[in-house]
């Protein structure tokens, strides 16, 4: 170890960090490594830290914090959050007493002429102006404000302006990582100062400009400059929630470039602090153990920011963190099972950073656990009864009849309710064969494939989206929609992948709420559904409510439309209301938006509101469990039905060969063939070998494709 990483050695050998402990802070980090930067002596500056730690009084932590395979640290106490997972929503803004903004000096230097001066120290190697403005710059926040400040006196006090110039930011941090290393390391001193000074007291507007500027600083790719990186990152995550409330808006006004930079940054620091490739260039986790909380708290900012971004910034597996593949996620799941969102931090608290391998091993082994006791519960009543223990006991057993495959299915699974977490098993009825997986396979396809025919009237096919949805004929029994609901759960919990096709909306509302209510009276299935889910299932329909909503002309007037739809059930045309007196209520231009949503709420929400509840009630049946909570609609969506994305070479590598090598001829014959497919013929064959034309959530690997010999002849 050295000074170069920012920490020292004492005498006896202990590593001590150089800056003093700030209150309430958290943890974030990246993947791309970058080129390691290494930086002069800190002797003398280390020096001046120190007696400045004098005045600062240290203070301890009273939180836990638990690594997996690791060994319990000392943890700040965690942001107080009010979303049972993580700060995806924000809360309003809290109006609290704040000091006034300081007078801050005036700075007039341009982006072009910043470049300018680049540009000339670099053609004659003389870098004195160059580093008296970065000195003088970072020097602290005052000055961060002074230079980056759209005007230097104007508030700036709204959540959707920072009042920062962009372009120089921007153009600044470009230009240091080209300057020498003296200028580099001089900004780092400059940030410490300024994290010294600043981190007590409450924070200004202009305070929070200057943490969401050296947030910014590409210096943070290297790990010799994570002990700065992390106590900017704790200051920034033990803001208040109003100011996290500002900081989530100004970082969906980043470029796409410049967000997906932080958050690889942050998603980083985060692997390297669980596995860092030289131990010795980091602190130990003992001392550290804030590090991660830190890091993924101030992630968690930059996940509400690309959430309420419409689009997002990003794709919202880019907050994936595939290391925490690698650690036990069970040991972190079970703490989070036990303490919630408490002082005890857990991955789990921020599932965002959980990739959808990860998420589904923790509900597999959170069914195996299921499954296990239900199972142990049964053979001891059975002993306790001096009964003859039956191994069928360990597994839902279905018998069927093909002729009525769907009645007795209902039947089965209806009588076995209680049964319904174990081990699934099928039996077709007359005929002799082990369920090796096979039979559960055909059983689900045969199922699904009549269920959903259109004949069958439970669901409607629509042509232009190519989606299925919930047929909104009344009965007064909807137990054949439990069953689909009970089928898909059973899927998700054997790890089978359904040919199944709803909209993206179906998976919303399956996971409205994601826990089952105890109040049989609370509505379940109702999601908050906007005109983007109508266009992907009726594309048509959403396009003429853009029309209307664009519309400049009378609508009243022109379009005479009321609070009232019509709607088409069993060949008879039924009215309803919109809202009470609806009929009475007509369309104008001050109220089309209303109209609108509540006509997408009507179709999607209330109108198939029993046919989905009882598909809803069906799911959970068999599903229900804390780990839904960690999921995104689209998640369970790849679990239920797989990926569409299809890798037929991946495929090639994985399969296996009974009376054949992969070397043979035919074999080579075949791949030549199948690789040259186009898409639409690979998805067909996999359509027609597996039952299904996606790839589990596991990858190619876990289709467990076999390529056999027939021995039977072929010649004729």
């Amino acid at each position: 170890m050295n000074e170069d990483t920012f920490y020292s050695v004492s005498q006896e050998g202990k590593g001590r960090e150089m800056l003093p402990p700030i209150l309430n802070a958290s943890a974030s980090g990246g993947f791309n490594r970058g080129t390691k930067q290494q930086f002069p002596n800190f002797s003398s500056f280390i020096s001046t830290v120190n007696r400045r730690r004098e005045v600062v009084s240290s203070r301890n932590f009273s939180a836990q914090l638990v690594i997996p395979n690791g060994k319990p640290a000392r943890e700040l106490p965690p942001i107080r959050q009010k979303h049972r997972i993580s700060i995806d929503t924000l809360p309003p803004e809290v109006k609290a007493p704040v000091p006034p903004e300081p007078i801050i000096p005036l700075r007039t230097k341009t982006v072009k002429e910043f470049q300018e001066d680049i540009e000339k120290a670099m053609n004659s190697g003389d870098w004195k102006s160059v580093h008296d403005f970065y000195v003088t710059t970072f020097d602290s926040f005052l000055e961060l404000n002074a230079a980056f400040k759209k005007d230097p006196n104007a508030p700036f006090n709204t959540i959707e302006d920072p009042g920062i110039n962009t372009r120089f930011v921007n153009a600044v941090y470009d230009g240091l990582l080209n300057t020498p290393q003296d200028i580099q390391k001089s900004v780092l001193k400059g940030i410490i100062n300024s994290l010294l000074r600043e981190w007590k007291g409450p924070r200004t507007k202009d305070d929070l400009r200057a943490y969401f500027i050296l947030l910014q600083n590409p210096q943070y790719t290297s790990t010799s400059t994570y002990v700065i990186y992390a106590h900017l990152l704790r200051q920034m995550a033990s803001l208040a929630e109003a100011d996290h409330h500002f900081l989530v808006h100004w970082f969906k006004k980043l470029s796409q470039r410049r967000f997906k930079q932080l958050v690889d940054r942050l998603l980083q620091f985060i692997s390297l602090r669980l596995f860092p490739a030289k131990p010795d260039e980091l602190p130990s986790m003992v001392k550290c153990a804030w590090w991660i909380p830190s890091a993924t708290r101030v992630l968690s900012l930059l996940n509400a920011a690309n959430t309420i971004s419409n689009p997002p910034l990003i794709p919202f597996t880019d907050f994936y963190n595939s290391s925490l593949d690698h650690i036990d996620i069970m040991e972190d799941y079970q703490t989070w099972q036990c303490y919630g969102n408490s002082q005890r931090f857990s991955f789990c608290q921020f599932p965002f950073i959980l990739s959808i391998g990860a998420k589904k091993m923790v509900i597999q082994r959170d069914s195996e656990q299921q499954m296990i006791s239900i199972a142990r519960q049964s053979l001891v009543d059975k002993v306790s009864r001096r009964q003859r223990v039956d191994m069928n006991l360990l597994f839902l057993n279905i018998k069927v009849r093909r002729l009525q495959l769907v009645r007795d299915s209902l039947d089965e699974l209806s009588r076995k309710r209680a049964d319904l977490k174990k081990k699934l098993k099928v039996t077709f009825v007359g005929e002799a064969g082990l369920d090796m997986g096979g039979l559960t396979k055909e059983w689900f396809l045969l199922l699904i494939r009549q269920i959903f025919h259109t004949d069958y009237g439970m669901f409607t096919y629509l042509k232009e989206s190519h989606y299925h949805w919930f047929s909104n004929w009344k009965c007064d029994n909807y137990s054949e929609f439990r069953l689909v609901g009970t089928l898909m759960g059973l899927a998700v919990y054997n790890s089978i992948t359904l040919d199944i096709k709803f909209p993206p909306c179906c998976y919303k509302k399956l996971l409205s709420p994601p826990i089952v209510p105890c109040d049989q009276n609370t509505p379940v299935g109702i999601a908050a559904l906007t005109l983007n889910d109508l266009q992907q299932i009726m594309p048509e329909l959403a396009h003429g409510f853009e029309e209307l909503l664009a519309y400049e002309g009378n609508v009243e007037e022109d379009f005479y439309s009321t609070f009232q739809v019509y709607q088409e059930e069993l060949g008879v045309i039924k009215s309803y209301n919109l809202r009470p007196g609806g009929d009475k209520i007509p369309v104008t231009n001050q109220n089309r938006k209303e109209y609108v949503q509540l006509y997408i709420d009507f179709l999607l929400n209330k109108s198939i509101y029993n046919q989905f509840a009882a598909f809803y009630y069906g799911f959970h049946s068999v599903c229900a469990s804390n780990a839904l909570m960690l999921l995104r609609p689209e998640e369970v969506e790849m679990l239920v039905c797989g990926s569409p994305d299809l890798d037929m070479s991946a495929l090639q590598k994985v399969t296996q060969y009974e009376g054949y090598s992969k070397s043979d001829p035919t074999i080579r014959f075949f791949w030549d063939v199948v690789l040259g497919f186009p898409l639409d013929l690979q998805k067909k064959l996999l359509h027609f070998a597996t039952g299904s034309d996606r790839v589990p959530v596991g990858g190619m690997v876990d289709l467990n494709f076999k390529i056999a010999k027939n021995d039977v002849s072929t010649d004729w």
